[in-house]
């Protein structure tokens, strides 16, 4: 018999099995912590969006969230409808309709900024804004969450569709500061134009598509049902 001797495995050899050991590890820890977090976190995004609604709506004591589409209304789930549209209903302590609320985002200074403004039914205007997420510069982009002259524009921005109910009857507008005349402008911040009209745009897209579908089907989101 002749002898013979194994060969040690070469350090290369060695270290592709130790990395592919790890790797596989990694992939599981990655994973599992994916699965443990991914309920708080969506509770943590339900809870954040709640508080936004009740921001925007005074008074509000419970938030449903729905989709919209061409067909109707329907409680948002797992299966988003094609072309739906999400908005969200609030309603008093009696489950009386408060309002709806609705999220919208421009490109800002330095990033985009998403709102969330609130749509009172009843006059077809907006009621009010606050800041989902933006990055602009403290001290002016930052505005749009604090100066009383700004948030002013959203008393009663007027929203109202077309007489065919397929889009507004004037689209949202952020003007130079100092320039407003009707009721569907908005006046910028002076130093902040570029934040103001993301605001403005924002809020524009947003109700292009969502008011359109959802006021032939309001009397669906009384009493919350």
């Amino acid at each position: 018999m002749s002898e013979a001797t194994l060969q040690p495995a070469t350090p290369s050899a060695a270290m592709i099995r130790t990395l592919g050991i790890l790797s596989t590890i990694c992939g599981v820890l990655i994973v599992s912590a994916y699965q443990i977090t991914l309920e708080p976190v969506a509770a943590n995004k339900k809870i954040a969006l709640e508080r936004a609604v009740f921001k925007v709506i005074p008074g509000a004591h419970s938030v449903k969230e729905y989709d919209v589409t061409s067909a109707g209304i329907q409680p948002a789930g797992a299966i988003v409808p094609e072309g739906a549209v999400k908005f969200y209903a609030a309603y008093d302590q009696a489950g009386a309709l408060k309002g709806i609320a609705a999220e919208g985002e421009g490109k800002g200074y330095a990033d985009t900024v998403r709102v969330m403004y609130a749509y009172d039914p009843a006059r077809q205007v907006i009621t009010g804004i606050g800041v989902v997420s933006m990055r602009e510069t403290p001290g002016i982009g930052d505005k749009i969450t604090t100066d009383p002259a700004f948030l002013k524009n959203f008393v009663a921005l007027d929203v109202k569709l077309a007489a065919d109910l397929k889009a507004l009857a004037n689209a949202v507008k952020t003007v130079k500061h100092g320039s407003k005349q009707n009721a569907w402008e908005i006046d910028a911040i002076s130093g902040a134009t570029v934040t103001s009209k993301a605001v403005g745009k924002g809020i524009n897209a947003s109700a292009q598509k969502l008011l359109p579908l959802l006021v032939p089907h309001l009397d669906k989101l009384q009493g919350g049902k």
